[in-house]
This record gives C-alpha cells, sequence and structure tokens, in this order.
C-alpha cells in the first residue's frame, strides 16, 4: 500500500532550513535517515514516501510554500523506482536537487540516474559525513558522487557530457546555436523560466561561469557547425 507523510509545518522563511522529501520503500531506512537529518539545523524533513508515485502525488498536492529543496531517494524501490523517479523530477520540477541514496554500486546505475536528472550518487554504506557532503553538494548545484563511486568513474574516464540529461543537453544544443532562452523554450515546448533553471543547471555542472563560455563549450563539445547554424 502506497505511504504517504506530510507535515503541516508553516512556509519556508528565506533563514529557515532547506526542505527535504525523503523517498524509500523501507519504513526503518526512512526513519533511521530522518533521525540523522533532524539532527542537522540546516535540514528539515518535510515529507516522506515508499515509491516514486507517492513522492509525485506529494508534491502535486504540496504549495508553493511547501515544495521541498531536495530530494532523496533510493533506486530500487515497488512501483516507479529512483532513476524513472529522478526523470520526472528532472522534467516537471527541474529546480528541485535529487540525491540518489543506494546499495549498488553499478557504475552504469549511477550514469544512468545523473542523465535522468539526479545530482548526486551516494551508498549507504558510506559514512553519515559523506552523505551530508552530498547533501551541501547537490543543494550548491553541484555534482556529487560517493568516494568508491567517484573512484570507478574517474577509472572510466567519463566525459562532463555523459552527466547531462537529454533536456540539457538539447538546451546547450540551443546555446551552442546561440538561440535565445525564450526561442529554445519555444522549440522545447516549456517555459523560459524552465530554460533559465537549466541553463543554471549546465553552468553548475559544467564548472563553467559566463554565457561566452557555455557557449563555446557547446560549439567544441557538441560539434555545432555556427556558419551553417
Amino acid at each position: 500500500m502506497t505511504d504517504l507523510h506530510d507535515d503541516d509545518s508553516a512556509v519556508r522563511a528565506p533563514t529557515a532550513p532547506a526542505r527535504v522529501l525523503l523517498i524509500d520503500d523501507h519504513a526503518l531506512v526512512r526513519d533511521g535517515m530522518r533521525m540523522h537529518l533532524t539532527l542537522q539545523p540546516e535540514l528539515e524533513v518535510v515529507g516522506e514516501a515508499d515509491d516514486g508515485e507517492a513522492a509525485l502525488a506529494w508534491l502535486a498536492a504540496a504549495g508553493a510554500g511547501r515544495m521541498p529543496d531536495l530530494v532523496i531517494t533510493d533506486i530500487g524501490m515497488r512501483g516507479m523506482g529512483g532513476i524513472a523517479l529522478a526523470g520526472a523530477l528532472h522534467e516537471h520540477y527541474p529546480e528541485l536537487a535529487v540525491l540518489i541514496v543506494s546499495m549498488h554500486d553499478n557504475l552504469e546505475y549511477v550514469r544512468q540516474a545523473i542523465r535522468a536528472g539526479a545530482r548526486g550518487y551516494v551508498l549507504k554504506d558510506a559514512p553519515a559525513d559523506e552523505l551530508l557532503a552530498a547533501i551541501q553538494a547537490v543543494l550548491a548545484g553541484r555534482v556529487f558522487y560517493s568516494a568508491r563511486i567517484a573512484r570507478g568513474m574517474a577509472a572510466q574516464d567519463v566525459s562532463p557530457l555523459d552527466a547531462l540529461t537529454p533536456r540539457e543537453r538539447d538546451i546547450l544544443n540551443g546555446i551552442g546555436r546561440g538561440q535565445a532562452n525564450k526561442d529554445i523554450a519555444s522549440q522545447l515546448g516549456v517555459s523560459v523560466r524552465t530554460v533559465e533553471t537549466h541553463r543554471l543547471n549546465l553552468k553548475r555542472k559544467l564548472g563553467i561561469e559566463g554565457r561566452a563560455e557555455l557557449v563555446k563549450y557547446a560549439v567544441q563539445q557538441l560539434g555545432i557547425d555556427v556558419e551553417g547554424n
């Protein structure tokens, strides 16, 4: 049976803790993680769900002032798993940071999760301080891997492009072709704000600051013919 829990706390103030939604189909895992996170004054667990569908229902029911800043989810769950959920969140809530916490250290799972829109991947047997470091990193817009995962990814010399979602690659392609945000939004059927959010995520993921540098990266890495456009 789908398990949904909610917290009726007040709307976040600008200085309030980061709001976290926990998703795992094992109640004991959620309990343990919630207890650990609530010890951190900068974090507030505002809701829980036991699968992807329940998480999407929670978000659909949440008002603007109750939306989380961070979603922490497992991969393997009954119903919609974490990778599919990350893809759905990236499509409909691109401003949300998504962190995968999983027992699986298979690098293909990691690549699928990151391509789906997750910003980080932490193993369940990782030290508690590594989880907190991952939370801080993804909330800041960076990508974070558990140490064991990071070593495996480095050994395979994974390109930064592999960390981009299909939507981010589409937007990067538009940027490389010199298209304005409104033109990219019209072409992809999304809002201008969504394009702006993805553009910011691209800069953070790729470690690029300025617009000109992002255009140059897109042209070089995607092989865009600028003259032919």
